[in-house]
């Protein structure tokens, strides 16, 4: 089966330790992620989960590859939705370059999943719309997901 790719890139007025803090940092999170948070040691080998605001788990996996704060890769299922739990794991990295006065931050998200695709597809923009107004300006872009 064909692998299925999304790709966001964006620069963000920041350096490459307060962008890391951002994606690594649970406080932080909820702030540009809707109110969902992610918890992990953040070393390659451990777990790693997102949770919306009341507990339950929304995806789910392992932190594959951790350099701070150049790159992260995580392996990630999703766990709310069953067509997209069934459809397996997927890949995320993330890629932080120093970029003049800015972060060129560089998402890839990977699946076999044409759905699961679509749906991040749909929320990775916002997500990272919200972080990157977050860390320039102290205020999030869309307040609703």
């Amino acid at each position: 089966m064909a692998s299925e790719t999304f790709i966001y890139v964006t620069y963000i007025r920041t350096t490459p330790d307060k962008l890391w803090s951002a994606l690594t940092t649970p406080e932080f999170q909820r702030q540009y992620w809707f109110g969902i948070h992610q918890e992990s040691e953040w070393r390659a080998g451990s777990s790693w989960k997102m949770l919306f605001t009341d507990g339950r788990v929304a995806d789910s996996g392992e932190v594959l590859e951790a350099d701070a704060p150049r790159r992260l890769v995580l392996k990630w299922r999703n766990e709310f939705r069953e067509d997209l739990k069934d459809a397996g794991y997927s890949r995320c990295t993330y890629e932080l370059e120093p970029h003049e006065e800015a972060v060129k931050l560089t998402v890839t998200h990977v699946s076999e999943s044409r759905a699961f695709i679509e749906a991040v597809s749909g929320g990775w923009p916002k997500i990272l719309s919200n972080l990157k107004s977050m860390l320039e300006t102290g205020q999030v872009a869309f307040v609703n997901k």
